[in-house]
């Protein structure tokens, strides 16, 4: 199996080339740290989704083996996500487990299909501006989620409905349980003051273990787990749901929204991911290993998976590096599982609702979305059209009108492009002669607009180039514009230089570039000297360097 394929797992070709022992015990002990704080989580998502909470743990345990498995990424921690919380809750309510479990498993052969055909690439490409709106639509919505047991409202089915949920919150607010509000702001309290005191301790853990045993000593008047959804399976079942081919079309629309939410999501967290650990993932390899997850886990009463950015990050600051550090994650849940699984009945519903609002509140992105209200017209639309479907209407709407909208925008934006270099002719076809420079400076040119659609492959080549070099001259004379998207992405590669101590040279820049880049920290990384007007100056800057 060549490394170039469309399916080479990460897992296979560290094996190879021979795993290091001292690592090999650095990625143990991340796994044991992830796993245990992958356990509130699993739980907290499965419970918000609207079925009971072994089901989480199964999708922790299976898919988040499989992904680590047979994924793309050296250190991706999969299993069920917020992202995935409002689509899965609504479902369920419209067509029961058997619904979601058709759905998975049509998600899971798409996100084979989008490997396959090598669209891994293409996922990258989605606008910020459409993640940053859905993703902070569906914060909001676990956030309201979350109310009815944060409070202890005595409420038996609550609306899927927006408008209606907190009409009925406000209704009933009178009604609320202190003893429920006091565990929920303890639990938000100890989450928030570890991590200021320490990275390493999971906050949701402590939460769980602590104000659990409190809970079950003081014996207050809260509704639990147990009481809710009793004892937690110490097993797995394999069983197939009933098929209504009725519902065929339903099923598949819904397995759309869960591939492309779950692709987009995996190859964002492996992306930061290599980040942090100066790397590369596969991107189709990754897909295969999401939908192969997505596949398997349903027959075990799983539910959807994709990569998890805040467990992965998780493993990474605990020093994992290769994907054993997954497998060990997945595993610690299942010991869990089968030795603690029982003491999972006290865990009060008002600890894990705190859980999940610190989730949403990280979810929320509320910096990024100040940025983009205060960023071009085409950013602001995406933007807020992505953001107030997923909140009024459903995710999946969401996420075909943000996708079909953010095309038709990418075209009227390279109409605008051709009609500004139809008045502004500039000859392209000239070929600069860079023989006579030393060969520590490398040279790179971005020829058009860069923006999410161009970002990606530019900087990829200019993270290639730069690694070679002890300095590179980044010439921008061509680049009409720049979106969030590609300053983000142009960010990303210039950190990633600057860890490798290569000096970054900008020359030719325009005026709304130039100050879009300052607007977005990149005096941080690239002084004033190191950005100049013309390509003699940015050489001779170079030279100096």
């Amino acid at each position: 199996m060549k490394a170039n394929s469309f399916f080479y797992p990460k897992f296979f070709s560290l094996i190879r080339s021979g795993l290091d022992r001292r690592q090999m015990v650095q990625d143990v002990l991340a796994g044991v740290v992830v796993g245990i704080v992958a356990l509130p989580l699993c739980i907290a998502f499965a419970v918000a989704s609207g079925v009971d909470p072994g089901k989480g743990l199964v999708t922790g345990i299976l898919a988040g083996f499989i992904i680590s498995f047979l994924g793309g990424s050296r250190v991706q921690i999969g299993g069920p996500t917020g992202a995935f919380v409002i689509l899965i809750f609504g479902f369920v309510q419209s067509y029961g487990f058997a619904g979601l479990f058709y759905s998975t498993i049509i998600a899971g052969i798409l996100l084979i299909l989008f490997g396959v055909l090598k669209l891994g690439n293409l996922l990258k490409y989605i606008p910020h501006p459409l993640i940053t709106g859905f993703t902070s639509g569906i914060a909001l919505v676990i956030f309201s989620t979350q109310i009815k047991d944060a409070l202890g409202l005595p409420i038996e089915k609550v609306p899927a409905d927006f408008l209606e949920k907190w009409s009925l919150f406000i209704r009933k607010a009178g009604d609320f349980n202190p003893y429920s509000l006091v565990l929920t702001l303890a639990s938000i309290a100890l989450i928030l003051i570890l991590r200021k005191v320490t990275k390493r301790i999971p906050g949701s853990f402590v939460s769980i273990i602590l104000l659990s045993g409190a809970a079950a000593l003081f014996r207050l008047p809260v509704e639990t787990v147990g009481s809710l959804y009793g004892a937690i399976p110490r097993s797995f079942h394999f069983g197939i749901p009933a098929f209504d081919p009725g519902f065929l079309p339903a099923y598949f629309q819904a397995g759309l929204a869960i591939a492309l939410l779950g692709g987009i999501e995996s190859l964002l967290s492996a992306t930061v991911a290599d980040g942090m650990i100066s790397g590369n993932h596969r991107s189709n390899t990754e897909l295969i290993a999401q939908g192969i997850a997505n596949i398997v886990t349903p027959f075990f009463g799983g539910i959807p998976a994709t990569g998890a950015l805040a467990r992965t990050a998780a493993n990474v600051k605990n020093g994992g590096r290769t994907p054993l550090a997954g497998i060990v994650h997945s595993l610690t849940l299942l010991s869990i599982m089968l030795f603690f699984g029982p003491y999972a009945v006290y865990i009060p519903m008002a600890v894990l609702a705190g859980i999940l609002i610190v989730v949403a509140y990280d979810m929320s992105e509320l910096h990024a979305f100040k940025a983009y209200l205060k960023g071009n017209m085409y950013d602001r639309i995406i933007l807020l059209v992505t953001f107030l479907l997923t909140v009024f209407v459903d995710l999946v709407a969401a996420i075909e009108v943000g996708i079909v909208l953010s095309s038709l925008l990418f075209m009227k934006r390279m109409s605008d492009i051709a009609e500004k270099r139809i008045d502004h002719v500039v000859d392209l076809d000239v070929i600069d002669d860079y023989s006579a420079l030393p060969s520590r400076i490398g040279i790179y040119e971005i020829s058009g607009p860069l923006f999410f659609a161009s970002a990606r492959r530019y900087i990829e080549l200019m993270k290639e180039l730069g690694i070679r070099k002890d300095v590179i001259i980044i010439r921008m004379r061509h680049v009409s514009f720049i979106d969030k998207t590609g300053m983000n992405t142009f960010a990303d590669a210039v950190r990633f230089l600057h860890s490798r101590k290569i000096d970054v040279v900008l020359s030719g820049l325009n005026d709304e570039v130039l100050l879009k880049l300052k607007n977005n920290g990149m005096d941080r990384w690239i002084p004033e000297e190191n950005i100049c007007s013309s390509f003699k100056d940015a050489v001779a800057r170079a030279e100096s360097l």
